[in-house]
């Protein structure tokens, strides 16, 4: 099958404006800093402390220290709106201007910044410097795409009305940072109306852009399982309760929930990651830990897999007369896109990306993302922007010690994020 995809090697950049292709070494400098000083999550303070001072330097307003280590900077729009020019009468300039203030919109932008324990692999000038640090999932471009579109929408105030909101957010990869950052009011003085967000994708090549309206991310659920059975000799199994056993019944009934618990329209996953007990050919184990996550995007199953994992596991567990101890974590819901604002993001990506092979109008993962809390809270459009280049050995997948993605992408990712900006709020 030929691939419909573009190649990276002859990707257009013509459409993007020529002051945003002039921030390329900019964005390339900023991200390359980044990725030698990563941080774990919610200890993003040297992260925090150079967009602050950027921020500064541009004569942004900002705030720092929101859950932690984020920051909000506040961008106004210049321009006028041409239905509330000219007034005839007081009257009608009074009336004006309450209008005005009552239709001002407030878009957000939100960018992540925290980095995973991973030791680098790869041998590049802009390496990691922190041991067992490293950002492997190209968060360092989010913050410097969001950098850069703070930049561009600061120096050109009079294209478009209303207020954007960037949310630099620590803590994505865990244990979330974007809840503490809505329960801090980011969403709020002024009101957001909507959100948008990306996430540079090594999944899809350079010169592509995922998005579509609904689930494009699942939820991210976790469990540990302890399983207390009875310890003894192998060779004397009717003294004991076999915890492996007992463990090996759980792993294999838990793969049924989805085939015959869930709708088969809808995607899940149930998946048991780590298992472990036992010290000895012959000794039956006492106990046995388990640990698993689950996945899934019709948000309808929140709590349901919680219950029926537990069912399962007690059943099984009683049948032998072993005991059981669950934990069971709901971590992030599923990233819903809202319609219209997906509209937005795809017909912007459109005058960025050549189309029809530009844009993946399908493309979904069982990866999570807590984005998903925003998305709750304001209409929105969480988008994949595509950063592999095969041709330059920058396809390994997110994750990876040798991750890193071809950074052509960050000025289609201003570029984009512009666009969205003049758009929704003129």
């Amino acid at each position: 099958m030929v691939s419909t995809f573009p190649n990276p090697s002859s990707v257009d950049l013509s459409r993007v404006r020529l002051s945003i292709r002039s921030l390329q070494p900019q964005l390339v400098e900023w991200r390359r800093g980044l990725h030698q000083k990563p941080e774990l999550g919610f200890k993003e303070k040297l992260t925090a402390e150079f967009v602050s001072q950027k921020l500064q330097e541009w004569g942004i307003d900002h705030q720092t220290g929101i859950a932690q280590t984020g920051i909000v900077a506040t961008i106004e729009g210049n321009k006028l709106s041409t239905q509330h020019s000219a007034p005839s009468t007081q009257h009608s300039a009074l009336s004006t201007q309450h209008s005005a203030l009552r239709t001002q919109r407030v878009l957000a932008i939100r960018a992540d910044m925290d980095a995973l324990p991973i030791q680098e692999l790869n041998e590049v000038p802009y390496r990691s410097q922190h041991d067992g640090v490293m950002h492997a999932c190209g968060h360092d471009g989010h913050t410097a795409i969001a950098l850069g579109t703070a930049y561009y929408l600061h120096q050109h105030r009079e294209d478009f009305s209303g207020t954007v909101k960037i949310i630099f957010q620590p803590a994505e990869e865990g244990p979330g940072g974007a809840k503490p950052m809505i329960e801090a009011g980011v969403l709020k003085n002024p009101d957001v109306d909507a959100i948008i967000g990306l996430h540079l994708w090594n999944n899809l090549p350079l010169g592509t852009v995922g998005v579509r309206n609904g689930a494009l991310m699942a939820a991210v659920e976790l469990f540990d399982c302890k399983i207390l059975g009875k310890g003894g000799h192998g060779a004397i199994p009717h003294q004991t309760v076999d915890s492996v056993v007992v463990a090996a019944q759980i792993v294999t009934a838990l793969q049924t929930i989805v085939a015959r618990n869930v709708n088969p329209i809808d995607s899940a996953v149930v998946t048991v990651g780590a298992l472990h007990a036992g010290t000895a050919h012959n000794v039956i184990a006492d106990t046995a830990s388990m640990e698993g996550t689950v996945r899934y995007f019709n948000p309808t199953y929140k709590g349901f897999f919680k219950q029926r994992i537990e069912q399962v596991i007690a059943g099984i567990c009683q049948s032998h007369g072993a005991n059981y101890d669950l934990k069971y974590y709901e971590l992030y819901p599923p990233v819903i896109n809202d319609a219209t604002m997906a509209e937005l993001v795809r017909s912007q990506a459109e005058e960025v990306i050549e189309t029809p092979v530009g844009i993946v109008p399908e493309c979904q993962t069982m990866g999570g993302e807590d984005m998903s809390f925003f998305l709750e809270e304001i209409p929105g459009c969480y988008f994949f922007l595509g950063s592999a280049n095969p041709e330059k050995d920058l396809a390994y997948p997110h994750h990876h010690p040798r991750f890193d993605f071809d950074e052509t992408a960050l000025a289609m990712g201003v570029e984009i994020f512009v666009r969205c900006v003049e758009k929704f709020l003129n």
